[in-house]
């Protein structure tokens, strides 16, 4: 049996960074809904949250995993959700793409705090600040 510790931060935003997460409660409904399907697909998530524009996600990858497909699939599914639900008038979309970074052992636990904390970090600033601020040596 492999054990693999491989951990992942991932940060993609809605289409041209339109604040479609406006209320607690639907950006709520939707990490509940991306955690559930994330189980469905066998991809473990250590932590969601995220604000108006963004969602951050600590995932553990397994060794049959890739980025592409566990983004892709994420995004997918959560868009296709809140549209079909109706949850906000407009069409919601993500932005193409998506940000990642390699969580070391010893970072793990300030990551999860941090992305628990989004909405603390999102009173005074935005995803481009709050970026350049946690990886200032990644140039994002």
């Amino acid at each position: 049996m492999s054990l693999i510790l491989v951990y992942i931060h991932l940060v993609w935003i809605t289409k041209r960074r339109v604040p479609y997460l406006h209320s607690k409660e639907l950006r709520k409904n939707t990490w509940f809904h991306i955690l559930d399907y994330a189980k469905l697909k066998d991809i473990k998530i250590d932590h969601i949250n995220g604000f108006n524009d963004h969602c951050h996600c600590l995932v553990q990858l397994k060794s049959n995993q890739n980025l592409q497909s566990i983004v892709h699939l994420l995004k997918g599914e959560s868009s296709y959700w809140i549209n079909e639900q109706k949850l906000i008038p407009e069409i919601f979309q993500w932005q193409a793409g998506f940000y990642t970074a390699s969580v070391s052992q010893k970072s793990l636990n300030f990551v999860r705090r941090y992305i628990r904390n989004q909405e603390i970090h999102h009173q005074s600033g935005f995803l481009k600040d709050e970026l350049e601020n946690l990886f200032p040596k990644a140039g994002v």
